[in-house]
């Protein structure tokens, strides 16, 4: 075997100063432990602008430009939003016209008008499955059935005939409801259903044809939405399929018939990247795409604190 020297040489390398280096991460970046009595403010601040916590801040950023400008922020809600308890949080934003209109798909508003009727949602499904009687209450059926058709009837969507039905019965935890509160506020919160998917859909109060004639007129409103997000922000979070698929024809829609739509920011919120989000929501609709990763919970309490925050600090100067 040949002892020979290998060919190539370390000392002929073109080598550089550490200092002369473009670096992605620096210490001025770094997060800055708070004390035990820190404020909210400080502990935003304590963040490391590194990585998502770069895009936390840019997404609060975009929302307090998008209001400070006029523009709509709509939420695309999944039912675990509201399942986490985090009904409340929102009713405040739409409150604070912090967001300007909310889209969920049909469990979301079956938990949303559960909520209000009895302050308790979502069974146990396994349980409930073996013994038949998942998806089986009588109430919930007969309230969206009934909201439907009056829905059909006045050629209206499904969630403002939700929202408005919820207002006019009153039940105990109506304030919980996104949906009242929608109607309540003149904000639009439409019901995205996909037929077969929900529980009520096994139910015969439930009318195929009522039903799908006053959630294509939610689609109709949402699209109206769509089409004046320029310089606006949309939220996805927590809807793995159906809301990135109805985003993603409204915006067709809006674009089909000339509205200008070429400067606003996605964001997709959720525990992982689902395939559907990342591509519908965050790539084909333009450049400013920002993915955050996380629990409900948590995250949306600290983008909430950090927007009115940001917007409290702009107003003191």
């Amino acid at each position: 075997m040949s002892d020979r020297r290998p060919t190539v040489d370390p000392e002929r390398l073109k080598r550089y100063a550490l200092a002369d280096r473009k670096n992605l991460v620096a210490a001025a970046d770094f997060s800055r432990p708070v004390a035990a009595d820190a404020s909210a403010r400080e502990l935003l601040d304590s963040i490391p602008d590194i990585h998502a916590g770069k895009r936390f801040r840019a997404l609060a950023g975009a929302i307090v430009a998008a209001r400070r400008a006029g523009a709509p922020v709509l939420a695309g809600i999944g039912p675990h939003v509201l399942k986490c308890g985090l009904s409340p949080l929102v009713i405040d934003l739409m409150e604070r016209q912090l967001v300007t209109g909310v889209a969920m798909n049909g469990a979301g508003a079956i938990h949303d008008y559960e909520i209000a009727l009895i302050g308790a949602t979502s069974e146990d499904v396994g349980e409930a499955l073996r013994d038949g009687s998942f998806g089986m209450a009588r109430e919930t059926a007969a309230f969206v059935g009934a909201a439907a058709r009056d829905a059909a009837a006045e050629r209206a969507g499904l969630g403002g005939a939700m929202g408005r039905a919820i207002l006019a019965a009153g039940p105990p935890y109506a304030s919980k409801s996104v949906l009242a509160a929608g109607a309540r506020l003149g904000i639009p919160v439409t019901v995205h259903v996909a037929i077969g998917t929900d529980t009520v859909h096994m139910h015969p109060d439930v009318d195929g044809a009522s039903l799908g004639a006053a959630t294509l007129e939610d689609f109709r409103v949402f699209c109206g939405a769509v089409a004046k997000l320029e310089k606006g922000v949309y939220l996805n979070v927590g809807s793995a399929v159906i809301l990135p698929e109805v985003f993603l024809k409204a915006l067709a829609v809006a674009r089909n018939l000339g509205f200008r739509l070429d400067d606003f920011t996605t964001a997709n919120l959720d525990q992982i990247q689902h395939y559907r989000p990342k591509v519908n929501v965050l790539e084909r609709p333009g450049e400013k795409g920002i993915a955050l990763t996380g629990h409900h919970e948590i995250l949306l309490p600290l983008l909430r604190f950090a927007v009115i925050e940001a917007l409290s600090r702009e107003a003191g100067r």
